[in-house]
C-alpha cells in the first residue's frame, strides 16, 4: 500500500538530527502542555493555602495511577504503529490504533468507575490526621476521575499519530485544551459573576472540561484530516489478536508505571508523618522536578517513533545514531536543569506556595532532586529507545526494583538527622543508579542488535 505523506511522516531516510528535532519538538510541546495543566492548578490552589494543596496532591496520585493503565493501551499501539509503517504497512497500522483506542476506552471505563466507588477508601489510605484535607480530596477526585477516561482516549490517539509520524497534530489539539484549561482555572476556582468558587472542585471541573473538548476535537479532526489508519471503523469489531500484542509490548511499561506511583503513595504516606505542610511540599516539588521528566519523556516518546520505523526498516545504522542524538541533547538539558533546581530552589517554590516555611522546606526538596536531573533524563530517554525495539522489559525491571529500594531507604533515611530529607535524598540516588544502570544495559543491547546478521 502506498504511504500517503498526510498521514504518515517517513524517517527512514534524510538527516537524523533534523528528523528527531522535527518530530521531537512537538512531542515535548505536548508533553509540557500535560504538564502545564496540573502545574497551572497548583499555582491557583496555591493562593488557597497548602492545605488546598495538599489535599489535590493527595487525589493526584490517582491520576498518576490511572497513567500506569494508560500506557498499556498507549505504548504498544504507538510502537507497533510506528513499525508498520516502517514497514509500509498501512493496513496493520490502521488496526493496531483501533485496538489501541478500544482498549483506551474499556480501561477508562473500568478504572473511572472503580475510583469513584472507591474514593474515600483510596484518600483514606494516607491516613491523613487532617479531617478538611480530606474532605476536600474527597471532593477533588470525585470530579477530577472523569475527566480521567477522556484522558485514556486522548493519550492513545496522541500516541498512534506520534507513531506515525506526526506530532504536530497532537500538539496542536493538547494546546487547545490547556488554552480552556489556562481560562477556565481562575474562574471556576475563585469565581465570576454568577459562577460561585468552588476552590479546589472548581480546579477539577475546568480540567474535566478540557479534556472532553480534546476528545471532541481528535474525533472530529482525525477524520477531516484524512489519516488513513484512523480509518478503521472502531466499533464494527473488536480487535483481540492486535490488542493482545500492544499489551504484550506496553505491559512491562505499564507495570512499571503502576509500580512507580504505588511507590510513590507509600513515600507519600511516610511524609505525612510531618503533617499537610509536607504533603503540600511533594505535591508542589513533583510539579515543578515535571519539567525535566516530562520534557525528557516526550523526548523518549519522539525517539521510539523514530527508532521504531527505522527498527522495522532495518536501518541499524540510524537506530544507533538516533539514540546517540537523542542522548546527547537530553545530557545537555539535564545538566541544565540540576543548575536551575538547585541554585533557583527558593525562587521557584515560591511561585506555587508563597508561605515562608513552605519555602525553606521547598527549596531543601529542590535541591536534593536537582542532583539526580541529568540521571533520570537519560534514563527515560533510554527508554523510549528500548520501547522502539520492542523491547520494554529492561527499563521496567531496572525501574520496578530502585523504585522498591525508595522505601526502605526513606525509612532508614528519615530517622537520622536527615529526617524528611532522607525521604527525598532516597528519590534522587535511586534515580542516579536507574540512569546508570540502563544506559549501559542498552549500550550492550545495541551492540549485539548492530552486529546481528539479517
Amino acid at each position: 500500500m502506498k504511504k500517503n505523506t498526510r498521514t504518515a511522516n517517513n524517517l527512514v531516510s534524510g538527516n537524523i538530527t533534523t528528523a528527531l528535532f522535527r518530530l521531537a519538538i512537538p512531542v515535548m510541546g505536548t508533553s509540557f502542555i500535560q504538564m502545564a495543566y496540573n502545574m497551572v492548578d497548583t499555582i491557583w490552589i496555591g493562593r488557597l493555602g497548602s492545605n488546598q494543596v495538599a489535599a489535590v496532591g493527595t487525589a493526584g496520585f490517582y491520576m498518576w495511577l490511572a497513567f500506569g493503565f494508560i500506557v498499556l493501551a498507549k505504548i504498544g499501539a504507538q510502537v507497533n504503529v510506528a513499525q508498520s509503517i516502517g514497514k509500509n504497512d498501512m493496513a496493520s497500522a490502521s488496526t493496531y490504533s483501533a485496538a489501541g483506542l478500544q482498549s483506551a476506552i474499556i480501561l477508562g471505563f473500568l478504572y473511572t468507575v472503580s475510583v469513584y466507588l472507591l474514593r474515600y477508601k483510596l484518600i483514606g489510605f494516607f491516613n491523613i490526621d487532617d479531617a478538611y484535607v480530606n474532605e476536600m480530596a474527597v471532593r477533588y477526585l470525585q470530579i477530577v476521575v472523569f475527566a480521567i477516561f477522556f484522558a485514556f482516549v486522548n493519550e492513545v490517539f496522541s500516541g498512534v499519530i506520534i507513531g506515525s509520524g506526526n506530532s504536530e497534530f497532537p500538539f496542536k489539539v493538547n494546546m487547545v485544551g490547556l488554552t480552556t484549561n489556562i481560562i477556565l482555572d481562575p474562574i471556576m476556582i475563585f469565581g465570576l459573576g454568577v459562577i460561585p468558587a468552588l476552590g479546589a472542585r472548581g480546579a477539577a471541573i475546568a480540567t474535566l472540561i478540557a479534556q472532553m473538548a480534546v476528545t471532541v476535537i481528535y474525533i472530529i479532526f482525525t477524520r477531516k484530516r484524512k489519516f488513513e489508519f484512523l480509518k478503521t471503523k472502531l466499533f464494527q469489531k473488536m480487535f483481540l489478536k492486535e490488542i493482545i500484542e500492544n499489551v504484550r509490548i506496553g505491559f512491562p511499561i505499564s507495570l512499571h508505571s503502576l509500580f512507580f506511583t504505588l511507590f510513590s503513595m507509600t513515600l507519600a504516606r511516610i511524609v505525612a508523618f510531618w503533617g499537610p505542610l509536607a504533603i503540600a511540599i511533594q505535591r508542589v516539588g513533583g510539579q515543578i522536578e515535571s519539567i525535566s521528566w516530562r520534557t525528557a519523556d516526550g523526548f523518549s516518546s519522539s525517539l521510539s517513533s523514530f527508532v521504531g520505523q527505522n527498527y522495522g526498516a532495518g536501518e541499524k545504522n540510524r537506530v544507533k545514531s538516533g539514540y546517540l542524538t537523542a542522548i546527547r541533547i537530553m545530557t545537555i538539558f539535564g545538566v541544565f536543569t540540576s543548575l536551575l533546581l538547585i541554585v533557583f530552589s527558593r525562587e521557584i517554590m515560591s511561585i506555587f506556595i508563597p508561605e515562608t516555611e513552605a519555602i525553606a522546606l521547598g527549596s531543601s526538596y529542590l535541591k536534593i532532586l536537582g542532583v539526580s536531573q541529568l540521571f533520570m533524563c537519560i534514563e527515560i530517554t533510554t527508554q523510549g529507545a528500548f520501547a522502539g525495539m520492542g523491547r520494554t522489559k529492561p527499563p521496567a525491571l531496572v525501574s520496578i526494583a530502585f523504585n522498591a529500594a525508595r522505601i526502605p531507604i526513606a525509612l532508614f533515611l528519615s530517622k537520622t538527622f536527615l529526617q524528611l530529607n532522607g525521604v527525598w535524598w532516597s528519590i534522587s540516588l535511586t534515580s542516579i543508579f536507574k540512569g546508570i544502570i540502563l544506559v549501559v544495559w542498552f549500550a550492550f543491547v545495541l551492540k549485539k542488535y548492530l552486529h546481528k546478521s539479517d
